[in-house]
């Protein structure tokens, strides 16, 4: 016998990998070939579901340095000065399936883990700051308006500016997303934004809010339209190539994470909600604050183990930070964790590259694919009076929250003096774009919106433009060779005249 011999699942030798038991030469196979049963009915179930959003993607881990003092707005361990934490950073797509090209215009997911001292800290954010929605309960019908028509199973643009005209605030991200910077050039060279507005709160309990950005070291490049056309024939994993070639040939990506840190009491008052995930925060009013360094230098060993089967939930938070009253947060920290439990399964969190370094005691127990279990003299129900783990505050200290008060109902957020849908589009078309770049943007959704076949949604899309800047909206509607509103209502009413 070799001493590298081939076993069956459950260690014993195999003795032919190339051949089945069969009743002679020319028989039947019987169901008593155990290992071949065992290799079809993995092979069968070596792919766990697809992500609904965000399925194509690839990552790799490196180590984040805190070099800034941020210790007096945040008691976070991983933000105290010097300390440096290991972590894992997958970027996407977000409406495109596994297979689909990387180069496709689509904003791209940045999800960071932090394998830190008191837990991993998770925050799930895009290469944009901001997103189409305000509110969780609009996700699932954006998702579907963006993928395939359950008959011909082909994407549609008529759907698509169905739903965007139809829910204005979704205006800013579309902008980003039809300019120049839906086309990153590589996950290396595009920014990494938290989104959210999330807490943060100091040793003293004084709480804070906090956006997050991460500005690429390797400069911020993006391609045209023809170039990722071209790659999206020639490399359709463009994306996941550059990032693997360039660290296993030690050229490190890295990112510097700046804060824009809001003082609790400013939101009450601010001009607009600062909890809504479709603005900005100007940095004239909360300009960014230094924090640390985000460096890439390891590859997955095994990219299902580490990159498919990896989980990131906004509802992993340590001490220091939490959540906040943005809607889109607050829902996605119940449906993030929720899918991995039916995509991976109910302990996915126990997955070497979802645990936690430090260790896990709690009372949670059985589920499908359990690896680890307390020993049986711990305990399975809290209290106990028997030595079991038990909750301890003065370990974490003030928790995060935030006054509420009014009747539960279905409505918008408080709306504030600056709350428009299309106020921030317009100052980034006309203020950030250059000319180039303007006219980029006004060829992007000339042929997005020429792909609309039905004429109301193609003139209500020309209308939201019109909306984001009323000269983009008529450049728009000359390009499109399309009549007024106003002048195609009355040549339907002189046709129906005869």
């Amino acid at each position: 016998m070799t001493a590298n011999f081939s076993t069956t699942q459950s260690g014993a030798p195999v003795v032919d990998d190339s051949n089945s038991s069969a009743l002679g030469r020319d028989g039947a196979i019987p169901l008593t070939d155990h290992y071949l049963i065992e290799k079809l009915a993995q092979f069968n179930r070596e792919r766990v579901p697809e992500r609904v959003v965000h399925a194509k993607g690839g990552g790799a881990f490196g180590v984040f340095e805190t070099t800034g003092d941020v210790s007096k707005y945040t008691k976070a361990a991983l933000f105290q000065p010097g300390t440096t934490s290991e972590t894992l950073l997958r970027f996407s797509s977000v409406a495109g399936e596994q297979g689909s090209p990387d180069t496709w215009r689509d904003p791209r997911g940045f999800a960071l883990k932090f394998y830190t001292s008191e837990g991993n800290y998770d925050l799930v954010g895009n290469n944009t700051p901001v997103f189409f929605i305000r509110d969780g309960i609009k996700f699932p019908d954006f998702i579907h308006s963006q993928k395939r028509l359950p008959g011909s199973n082909l994407r549609d643009a008529d759907m698509q500016w169905d739903f965007w005209t139809l829910s204005p605030e979704s205006a800013h991200q579309v902008t980003w997303l039809m300019g120049d910077r839906g086309l990153p050039a590589s996950w290396r060279t595009m920014n990494g934004y938290g989104s959210h507005t999330y807490q943060w709160i100091n040793e003293a309990g004084e709480k804070f809010w906090v956006k997050y950005h991460f500005k690429s070291n390797q400069g911020h490049e993006t391609l045209t339209g023809d170039e990722a056309e071209a790659l999206a024939g020639s490399d359709a994993d463009h994306h996941i190539r550059d990032l693997y070639e360039n660290i296993e040939q030690g050229n490190f990506p890295s990112w510097d994470l700046k804060v824009q840190v809001m003082p609790y009491e400013d939101a009450k008052n601010y001009r607009f909600n600062p909890f809504d995930l479709t603005k900005v925060w100007p940095h004239g009013d909360y300009p960014l604050i230094p924090v640390g360094k985000l460096t890439l230098n390891r590859n997955p060993e095994n990219y299902f183990a580490q990159i498919e089967q990896a989980t990131f939930a906004p509802s992993n938070f340590v001490p220091g930070i939490a959540a906040s009253p943005d809607r889109m947060l607050q829902a996605r920290i119940f449906s993030y964790a929720d899918a991995h439990r039916y995509r991976v399964g109910t302990n996915h969190a126990q997955l070497p590259v979802n645990a936690p370094k430090n260790e896990v005691r709690n009372y949670s127990k059985d589920g499908a694919s359990r690896f680890f279990f307390n020993s049986p003299q711990t305990p399975v129900y809290a209290p106990n009076s028997v030595g079991g783990p038990a909750a301890d505050p003065s370990l974490t200290g003030p928790e995060g929250g935030w006054e509420n008060d009014g009747d539960l109902v279905r409505a918008a957020h408080t709306l504030h003096a600056e709350d428009n849908d299309f106020g921030q589009a317009g100052t980034l078309y006309r203020e950030v774009y250059n000319d180039a770049e303007k006219a980029r943007f006004l060829e992007t959704i000339t042929g997005a919106v020429g792909g609309v076949t039905i004429a109301d949604i193609r003139e209500r899309a020309i209308q939201y433009w019109t909306n984001v800047d009323a000269e983009l909206g008529a450049k728009l509607r000359a390009n499109l060779g399309t009549a007024s509103g106003a002048a195609q209502n009355s040549d339907a009413e002189a046709a129906n005249k005869f």
